[in-house]
């Protein structure tokens, strides 16, 4: 029997009902008229903005085809035709979808947002559907046609390049993490936990002794990132796994992350290596924290410190020069506005000014050669080796040989360096102790693969970091965010320029007894604005 589409105009409402034995309904609401716009089938080649009745008719096509279960005529739509097609015809194979009814709001611009009502059913057991999404509405590059500018996240908004929506066996047995104390930690209670405990599902679930469930999850584009569940159709049995983290370091970190937008923290403990919190506040759900790369401004003076240290150029009481413009290689470096020269400053008074020409004048100095840094970084600190085993994905930094401008630039945190808060941690907790323990967010006993390894530092070495980074937090660029935390604490600030930014991105790290964090906040200035108070409040929460 041949379905009938009815259409109805009630007010502004405009619906378009599929009858029979259709997949859906669509509705769309929209306060907008028609503008006069070239109607459908005219030969002309529009240009410019799709005027408000082409967004709205796009829209109403669009959405319609999609509800009727048609991707194959609701990707014509769009501006990637191949993959809306693919992604919709996973949506209603893959994931089971059914019955779908799609409510567009009210249309601003060239934005549609709507929700989504359906079922999900899957051998027999089914289950309702619902959330929100969006698309916007754009004119094609060749043809002048309005078309939906396609992205995953049209299909659903947890849903990235490379992903899809799956129903069936979950991939992994369910979990359920502790803390260190036995706290069970949940993604509904710590949102920043919701990438970590997806990781630690997808490596440990089976381990752990869970039973999978029938789920819609996103399936990632790396195994090792596991899934995201969306709904559950079929409880499953979740095993419990201990993990190295504190709740209450969590709590902390969670909250202050949340008053920043595109900030990351992590916390360790230094005699051990355990990550006791790691938190993120952005709208793209990345772990950055763990797996981002940023150029860490001049919180890598730390590891500059230790090269110029070990290798005889300079002590925490030597000579450290600090002018106002230092040129290396016909690249001319400066301070942060403000900062006074001092002819005679010593290490431990630009290490707590952050007097970049300082650093620059010293990288000159013999025997350090491009690979200096990267020697320290590696052995002394147990960066950019490449070979850490965390418990999930992480990223364990980049500090490679560089001639050129650039082995200045990476002496003071710019140029080729890049490193995340986990690894920024790490050298603080190294810094404090002399010892490199690889971070891990489950016990050691139960991480895949052999943990690395470095030399770490001498003890010499390890007493002047401690002065400096002492220094630094009681009365230099460190010392408004480090007030009141106490006698055992060091810290360093670091500012990073990138291009493009109307701001630098804030950097900031610190110890205080055996708890050593490093925060970033992009675009969030000075290193002791804003990531600075991040880390204090991780800090002052403890283990």
């Amino acid at each position: 029997m041949r379905k009938q589409v009815k259409v109805a105009i009630v007010g502004s409402v405009f619906a378009a009902m599929v009858g029979g034995a259709g997949y859906g309904t669509y509705n769309v609401v929209s306060a907008l008229t028609d503008d006069g716009g070239t109607p459908a089938g005219s030969a002309e080649v529009r240009t410019g903005p799709p005027s408000g009745a082409e967004v709205r008719d796009t829209a109403r096509k669009f959405l319609a085809a999609w509800a009727k279960g048609d991707p194959d005529l609701a990707a014509t739509y769009t501006n990637d035709a191949e993959a809306a097609a693919r992604a919709l015809t996973g949506y209603r194979d893959d994931a089971h979808i059914r019955k779908v009814r799609l409510d567009a709001g009210r249309i601003a611009g060239d934005r549609v947002p709507f929700t989504v009502r359906a079922t999900v059913s899957y051998e027999g057991t089914s289950k309702p559907l619902a959330y929100a999404s969006e698309f916007t509405v754009v004119r094609g590059r060749t043809t002048g046609r309005p078309l939906v500018d396609w992205k995953p996240s049209v299909v659903h908004p947890k849903l990235g390049e490379g992903e899809s929506l799956e129903t069936g066996e979950a991939a992994a047995p369910p979990i359920r993490a502790v803390d260190r104390h036995g706290v069970v930690l949940t993604a509904k209670r710590y949102p920043s936990l919701a990438p970590v405990l997806s990781g630690l599902r997808a490596r440990y679930g089976e381990r752990a002794g869970g039973r999978a469930g029938i789920e819609l999850y996103v399936r990632r584009q790396s195994e090792d990132a596991g899934t995201t569940t969306l709904l559950t159709l079929a409880e499953g049995r979740a095993g419990r796994l201990p993990t190295t983290l504190s709740a209450a370091a969590q709590r902390a970190a969670e909250d202050a992350v949340a008053r920043h937008p595109e900030s990351s923290v992590v916390a360790v403990k230094p005699s051990t290596g355990e990550v006791l919190a790691v938190a993120n506040h952005r709208a793209d759900g990345f772990n950055a924290a763990f797996e981002g790369r940023l150029a860490p401004g001049s919180t890598m003076k730390i590891v500059t410190a230790a090269m110029l240290i070990d290798k005889g150029v300079t002590t925490a009481e030597g000579p450290a020069p600090c002018p106002a413009t230092a040129t290396w290689q016909s690249q001319t470096f400066h301070n942060l506005t403000g900062l006074a020269p001092r002819p005679r400053a010593t290490l431990a008074d630009s290490f707590a000014r952050s007097c970049n020409t300082a650093f620059v004048k010293l990288v000159d100095e013999k025997p350090l050669t491009d690979a200096s840094l990267t020697e320290t970084a590696r052995d002394g600190f147990g960066i950019g080796r490449d070979d850490w085993h965390t418990g999930i994905t992480s990223w364990d930094g980049a500090v490679p040989p560089s001639g050129g401008p650039d082995r200045a630039a990476n002496a003071i945190g710019q140029g080729q360096v890049q490193l995340n808060p986990l690894t920024l941690a790490s050298v603080t907790a190294t810094a404090s102790t002399g010892a490199f323990r690889q971070p891990v967010v489950v016990p050691r006993a139960l991480v895949e693969g052999e943990v690395a390894t470095a030399r770490g530092l001498s003890p010499r070495t390890v007493a002047q970091l401690r002065a400096l980074m002492r220094r630094t937090a009681v009365s230099g660029t460190a010392a408004k965010a480090m007030a009141g935390l106490g006698p055992d604490v060091g810290a360093k600030t670091g500012s990073a320029e990138v291009d493009g930014q109307k701001r630098p991105n804030s950097w900031f790290t610190g110890y205080r007894g055996d708890v050593a964090a490093a925060a970033v906040a992009q675009e969030g200035g000075h290193g002791g604005d804003t990531a600075g108070p991040i880390v204090a409040a991780v800090l002052r929460a403890g283990g």
